[in-house]
């Protein structure tokens, strides 16, 4: 654990952390005019996943969870820390394989199939955390506690929900190939990555 609280990490987990949260705040609805109009695109997870390649998993979950907590406690999220949490468990499956996997092989080969796993476990945790988590929240229960009603509710929008989180976890996926080399070149350039 000494390797991951260096000063270098922290001040790159600082930066990343607030990046990703100033991204979150621009969403992108995907299914407008829909019964799934709720879903939002928004990339801050490329920063997540950044810092996972970069710093390691531990430190990509550190960032992801400052983003969903500075997300609750500016009031900037209506959903009373249900959508927070949703969001930080589907984040984390997802920064999760490629983070651990990269640190230990590294190369561009290694980055793309690893995302593309992510995208599937994504995908798989996205269905799950929606089922027993939010559905069941938004319908009038509590999360861990689906009703008739919110088993309904996602029977008829479980395709958006697979659909939106294939959507963002490939759009994710291709803009974090595509900054990486550049991320990582000016981190190590301002002295917040270690060589």
């Amino acid at each position: 654990m000494k390797k991951v609280f260096t000063t270098k990490n922290i001040a790159g987990m600082a930066v990343f952390s607030a990046l990703s949260f100033i991204l979150y705040l621009l969403e992108i609805p995907i299914f407008a005019g829909t019964p799934a109009s709720f879903l939002e695109l928004d990339l801050s997870n490329v920063l997540v996943m950044l810092s996972g390649f970069m710093y390691g998993p531990v430190p990509a979950l550190i960032v992801c969870a400052v983003k969903e907590l500075l997300h609750f406690i500016t009031g900037i999220g209506t959903t009373g820390g249900v959508g927070e949490l949703a969001n930080t468990i589907i984040t984390a499956s997802y920064v999760i394989f490629p983070s651990i996997l990269y640190k230990y092989k590294k190369g561009l080969g290694t980055v793309i199939w690893s995302l593309v796993v992510a995208c599937v476990i994504q995908i798989a945790v996205s269905l799950v955390v929606n089922k027993f988590i939010n559905f069941p929240a938004f319908m009038g229960s509590i999360p861990f506690v689906p009703t008739e009603f919110s088993n309904q509710v996602f029977a008829s929008l479980w395709a958006y929900v697979l659909a939106f989180n294939a959507i963002k976890s490939v759009v994710i996926s291709v803009i974090t190939v595509l900054l990486y080399k550049k991320v990582s070149y000016l981190f190590k350039k301002i002295n917040l990555q270690n060589s």
